[in-house]
């Protein structure tokens, strides 16, 4: 724990290789808050290691929070598409969740529309004033397109 690191043994993890997840200060804090009650695992409930957790309790509680056709898995795409929203590049992220391909980040992280919006803003701020609808007819007029498939960069449709 030094380290802040956790590990996802190789025969544990779906690539076959080890995965080391690093811990921020919320993990370290719950880790550390459970370190003791137990001499070989980290949760337990009532003195005894969590073995299953597909419980009576479990199924109630997603029962009580009205959230139906609960899958693990889904907690993956969950926190992937935080991490996007918080900024975190695709390249970290595939990384962080040990993904082989910026492909597969992309089936797991899906972007917010305000996050689109922002991106999209920037585009106006790359080409003058950004925002001001007075002045998009100019920037519109003096921006080429390129076209790889005709070969040639277009100006303004007469």
């Amino acid at each position: 724990m030094k380290r802040r690191t956790a590990w996802v043994h190789a025969d544990e993890a779906n690539g076959g290789e080890a995965i080391g997840v690093p811990l921020n200060d919320d993990a370290m804090a719950v880790l550390d808050k459970e370190k003791g009650k137990h001499p070989d695992r980290v949760f337990t409930y009532k003195g005894r290691p969590l073995d299953q957790v597909n419980t009576r309790a479990w199924r109630n509680a997603l029962k009580r929070a009205g959230i139906k056709n609960f899958r693990w898995h889904d907690l993956r795409h969950v926190w992937a598409t935080w991490h996007v929203m918080a900024g975190t590049t695709i390249a970290e992220l595939q990384e962080l969740g040990a993904w082989k391909s910026p492909l597969m980040v992309k089936r797991y992280a899906h972007f917010a529309p305000e996050q689109l919006r922002s991106a999209a803003t920037r585009l106006g701020t790359f080409l003058g004033t950004p925002g001001s609808a007075e002045n998009a007819e100019a920037r519109t007029t003096s921006c080429l397109i390129w076209l790889p498939d005709q070969g040639s960069n277009l100006g303004p449709a007469d």
